[in-house]
This record gives C-alpha cells, sequence and structure tokens, in this order.
C-alpha cells in the first residue's frame, strides 16, 4: 500500500458499453477517514464505477488505485483492503447466520484459531445477537443486510465501498442500518451510494454527485447547497380588509401580493404556496446569497400588510440534486438497464 493518505483514487476513469458511456472520464480522491456519500440518478454510473473499484469489472480507459494499488495490475491487493456490500447482498438462504460468516472468514483467509473473535465482533458492530441462531432465509430484509455488512466487516478492511445499502428497507431499518455505518466509520474510508439525501446528510462529511456518468458537484453537503447560489424565503403576508383608524382598505389580490414582491428582489422566482386562506403564502427563490429580510418587511410596513411569516432558508441538498441532475429523462435510464445487464455479462473480462 502506497504511504499516504489517499485511499480511493480515480484518474480518467471511463467506462464504454457499445456506444454508451456509462462512466466518463471521472477523476476523484477519497482520503482516509472520509465517509463520502456518492449521489446520482438511476443510470448515472454510480453501480459501474463501484465495480470497477471493487474489481468486477475493468475500466476501458482511465485508472483506479485503491490504498495505492491499481485495480487492473493488483486486483487481489485491491480486494484485500475492501470491504464491499453490493445493493442486494448475494447470501446463501440455506445457511445459518453464523455458518455464513465462518465462511466468508475462511474466504478471507482469516486464521482458524481467530475466526470467532471476529465474528463475536461483527455480530456486536452490525447487531445480529438476536438471530444468530437463524438461517439466512428465515430473516428479514433488513438483517439480511446487516449480514452483508458482516460480511464486508469480517477482516477488518479499511474501507468499504457500499452501494445502495438501504434500498428497499423500511425507515426503521434503513435508520438502524446507517446508525452502524455512522460507528463503523469511525474508523475506516467509506464510501456511500445512496437515493435517499437525508441518509448522506446524516452519515456523510462529503459528497460526489455524478450525472450521465461525469463528476457534477463535490464538496461538504452544506458548500454544496451555498454553491448553488440561491436563497429561499417563505413570506406569508395577510393583505385582507382590516381597520387602519376608521377607514378601511381594499384588499389586495394575490397577483398584487406577488407583483410587489416581485419588485423587492430583482431577478426573483415567485410562486404561491398552499395555504389556509387567512394570508397569502409565497415561496421566493433568490439568486445570491444577500439577505433580503429587511426588504421583504419594509413591504410589509409600505403596504400596510400583515407580515404572519419570514423566513430564509439556504437551498437544500435535494434541490440542488435536482438542479445538477435534471433532464436525467427516460432514455438514459432504459439504457442505464440494458447496461447493468452487459456488466454481468462482461463481468468475466477481469
Amino acid at each position: 500500500m502506497a504511504n499516504n493518505d489517499v485511499m480511493i483514487e480515480t484518474r480518467e476513469l471511463t467506462k464504454i458499453y457499445g456506444a454508451q458511456r456509462a462512466v466518463d472520464r471521472i477523476s476523484f480522491e477519497i482520503r482516509r477517514g472520509e465517509v463520502v456519500g456518492f449521489l446520482g440518478p438511476n443510470g448515472a454510473g454510480k453501480s459501474t464505477t463501484m465495480k470497477i473499484l471493487t474489481c468486477f469489472i475493468s475500466p476501458t480507459e482511465g485508472t483506479a488505485k485503491v490504498g495505492g494499488w491499481d485495480v487492473f495490475d493488483d486486483p487481489l491487493a485491491v480486494r484485500s483492503l475492501i470491504g464491499y456490500l453490493p445493493q442486494r447482498a448475494s447470501l446463501y438462504p440455506e445457511m445459518g447466520v453464523v455458518e455464513y460468516l465462518e465462511f466468508a472468514a475462511e474466504l478471507r483467509a482469516i486464521a482458524s484459531d481467530k475466526r470467532r473473535a471476529k465474528i463475536k465482533e461483527v455480530v456486536e458492530i452490525c447487531g445480529l445477537k438476536d438471530v444468530l441462531a437463524k438461517t439466512i432465509n428465515e430473516l428479514s430484509y433488513g438483517y439480511r443486510q446487516r449480514v452483508g455488512l458482516a460480511q464486508a466487516l469480517i477482516h477488518d478492511p479499511p474501507i468499504l465501498i457500499l452501494d445502495e445499502p438501504t434500498a428497499d428497507l423500511d425507515p426503521n431499518e434503513s435508520a438502524e442500518v446507517i446508525s452502524y455505518i455512522k460507528e463503523i466509520g469511525r474508523t475506516r474510508t467509506i464510501m456511500l451510494s445512496t437515493h435517499d439525501l437525508a441518509e448522506v446528510k446524516e452519515a456523510c462529511q462529503r459528497v460526489l454527485i455524478v450525472n450521465r456518468g461525469k463528476i457534477v458537484a463535490d464538496g461538504a453537503p452544506d458548500e454544496l447547497a451555498t454553491k448553488s447560489g440561491s436563497v429561499r424565503y417563505v413570506v406569508a403576508l395577510d393583505a385582507s380588509e382590516s381597520e387602519a383608524g376608521a377607514a378601511k382598505r381594499n384588499a389586495a389580490t394575490s397577483q398584487e401580493v406577488i407583483d410587489a414582491v416581485k419588485g423587492v428582489v430583482s431577478g426573483s422566482s415567485v410562486k404561491v404556496l398552499p395555504n389556509d386562506d387567512r394570508a397569502t403564502v409565497l415561496e421566493v427563490v433568490a439568486k445570491g446569497s444577500n439577505d433580503h429580510r429587511r426588504e421583504f418587511f419594509r413591504l410589509a410596513v409600505e403596504k400596510k400588510w400583515d407580515l404572519v411569516e419570514l423566513r430564509r432558508e439556504t437551498v437544500q441538498l435535494e434541490e440542488v440534486f435536482r438542479q445538477l441532475t435534471v433532464g436525467d429523462g427516460a432514455p438514459r435510464r432504459n439504457a442505464a438497464k440494458k447496461t447493468e445487464g452487459d456488466v454481468k455479462e462482461q463481468a468475466s473480462d477481469v
């Protein structure tokens, strides 16, 4: 292993199937101790990248190194450093939980006198104590994923690559698996693919977003939201009839309120949000990082409207993800499904 802190490194990594570039010249580094979320829509190239890094398939062009070892030239050295959990762990349903973990330990060449201690350790980490007497086919899908995670950890690898480990889990099961991943990530480098952005914000220090085979964003979740260049405001104005001294003023229409709010922030987009009709509730998305709350307050004073609510929010990671991956349509997804099939057929090329 190279003597540095770069645990995963790709340079111009490319995978081509026919006319389809599943991975298109991507370059990134993941350093020791980082927990990195790898995000993208279906067919974006996430699973293909992970399969290259775990030596299941070879790249068409470019290089990938894990722990300093090249995935093409030194696949055995790479595999010894990695714990891999695919989207749906391939388990042997007729095996008992302990039997399967013993089998995984043997495959990883763990000395027979150390296997019991290793199994005990991963059982504790992955919360498997209550199902040790069961066969795998008796387990819920959530527990099967825990068993898959345990086999990925059995040889104590410094790097974990997890491909949508919470897919198809119910919310409680997902929360438990993410909790285990956070704990494991205290001492390991983790690359985590998921569609659940809440999981990314909870577990990951950094996010890589891939779209159409290319890296389109790289940074901490909060940094990506800031870099989006937009701020969202929720403004609720009660423009209904009210007494002002002895006189009454006419009610302002929603369109009048919208026009007035647009005048406060040049170039903003404004839409009406559902409400209880007691106020006009608007969502205002403004470019830049300036704080416009004072202007909204002054507008309400000037127009003699009651300001019911005023809230400023940076754009959430979900919105950043949508902005960066919009337009990834059905034809691309259909091509991606074909690509996954091609992956299985071509897995023998390494």
